[in-house]
């Protein structure tokens, strides 16, 4: 008989902690909260607007929180500066993790860590929410079998408008200020889109207007491949930044646009897709994919993770590639650092 997976909760300061936690919360067939690290006394910056409180599980502190017993997977959900340390620690110890992102500003120690997962067949996903996104995978699935010709054009858009009381202070902890924050969310977008590297990437960090100097709140780059180029933007000061998300595909064949990416406000989600020459099906000119209303955010990427713990579905060992290509790519945008 199938039981929840014994898990550990590590963290309440990741701005994805609390929905996280939310939806696990609402699979108790699927996970089992045994433990819930607080490691709010840590000295990291981090930013939360709603803090969160994990009423009716046990919380522990780093130091105890390894020694709970029979632990089977581990949610990183710690600062973002924090985030590679826990994720080492899991990694050595030989535990399943989900961990969010970004993955840290430099290579090391992400690379080893992804290293050490290979080496061990330990399963590790990293917190890139679109990867269920069923409107993300038509896209991807578009290009991979040439529906829209060949990809000359990319547009990847993650702007907000939520940025509150030291907001701007805590992205300006970083060197990539939102790009690197936001950032990795669209090249996760896009890498699938694309072979290898880009051959030349163009950033440009600054504030945006309101906040104050060296907040690095808005940020955008143009990366080019060989036959494509690709331009992401990322602002914290867009009014209805949210709803108007988007990604573009533009092809020799067709036109893929999703805005928004996601939704959860009843309405259903769908996709536009233009044909110049029918393809798999489609009739040439303009097509809406309607995929219905989404109700929760990480539901589908956690439940693959569940089914991966189990071996109800194979842990691909091209994952662990496409997850140091990513990092790789959001490096070359949002960092100073040698990639």
């Amino acid at each position: 008989m199938k039981r929840p997976i014994r898990t550990l909760f590590y963290g309440l300061t990741h701005e994805h902690a609390e929905g996280k936690f939310a939806s696990l919360r609402r699979m108790p067939d699927e996970f089992e909260i045994v433990g819930v690290v607080d490691d709010r006394p840590r000295v990291s910056k981090y930013y939360v607007d709603v803090q969160l409180e994990p009423k009716g599980c046990p919380v522990v502190s780093e130091e105890e929180a390894f020694a709970i017993p029979g632990i089977e997977a581990v949610f990183v959900e710690t600062t973002n500066s924090d985030l590679m340390r826990v994720a080492s620690e899991c990694a050595a110890r030989g535990i399943p993790m989900h961990c969010d992102k970004p993955c840290g500003c430099a290579m090391e120690p992400y690379r080893s860590i992804v290293e050490t997962c290979r080496e061990k067949g330990i399963p590790m996903q990293i917190g890139y929410m679109y990867r269920a996104n069923p409107a993300v995978r038509f896209a991807w699935r578009a290009v991979r079998e040439g529906w829209l010709g060949d990809v000359v054009f990319i547009e990847a858009d993650m702007n907000h408008d939520y940025g509150k009381a030291g907001y701007a202070d805590y992205i300006s902890s970083f060197t990539g200020g939102i790009l690197y924050n936001l950032g990795c969310h669209l090249v996760d977008l896009v890498a699938p889109l694309l072979d290898g590297l880009p051959v030349r990437v163009t950033a440009d960090i600054g504030d945006a207007p309101g906040d104050p100097a060296g907040s690095r709140t808005r940020g955008a780059a143009f990366l080019q491949w060989p036959t494509a180029d690709v331009l992401i933007r990322t602002s914290s000061r867009a009014p209805g930044g949210l709803p108007c998300r988007r990604l573009r595909i533009d092809g020799t064949n067709g036109t893929i646009d999703l805005c928004p990416i996601e939704r959860f406000d009843g309405e259903n989600l769908k996709l536009r897709m233009t044909l110049a020459k029918p393809v798999n099906g489609y009739a040439s000119g303009c097509h809406v994919i309607d995929f219905g209303a989404q109700t929760d955010r990480y539901a589908g990427q956690l439940m693959e993770f569940a089914q991966i713990i189990r071996g109800e579905i194979p842990n691909d060992p091209a994952s662990y590639d496409r997850d140091i290509r990513v990092h790789q790519i959001h490096l070359m945008m949002s960092s100073d650092r040698k990639v």
